[in-house]
């Protein structure tokens, strides 16, 4: 008798992940990759909402929305100083939820 029992390792496809966290990583190009990234995202239903892709891929929604707001606030703030403000943050917290999420990912890490 051995002493190594066999277990049944289920691994995900994390793929998906990754190409969307590099469509994000393409958020200069006019929000253009974020938006498909989003759109992307939100047409995986096979993910169970407690595997590792289904938290990442909260993960990638929240930080999408979350650009996408400070990015409003920055385009409807009428004072230039609180506008670009708006933006350099959306930008700086954006890029580290991106950078965190797709290291953590590739390290088989929830976020």
């Amino acid at each position: 008798m051995t002493g190594n029992p066999s277990h049944a390792i289920h691994a995900e496809d994390r793929s998906i992940g990754h190409f969307l966290y590099a469509l994000m990583c393409a958020f200069p190009l006019f929000l253009v990759p974020v938006l498909l990234s989003l759109a992307i995202n939100l047409n995986q239903k096979q993910f169970s909402a407690m595997s590792l892709m289904g938290k990442h891929l909260r993960w990638q929604r929240r930080s999408i929305v979350g650009l996408l707001v400070l990015c409003a606030l920055g385009y409807w703030s009428s004072i230039a100083w609180l506008s670009l403000t708006f933006f350099a943050l959306g930008v700086i917290w954006f890029s580290y939820r991106v950078f965190k999420g797709w290291l953590s990912l590739a390290d088989g890490i929830e976020v």
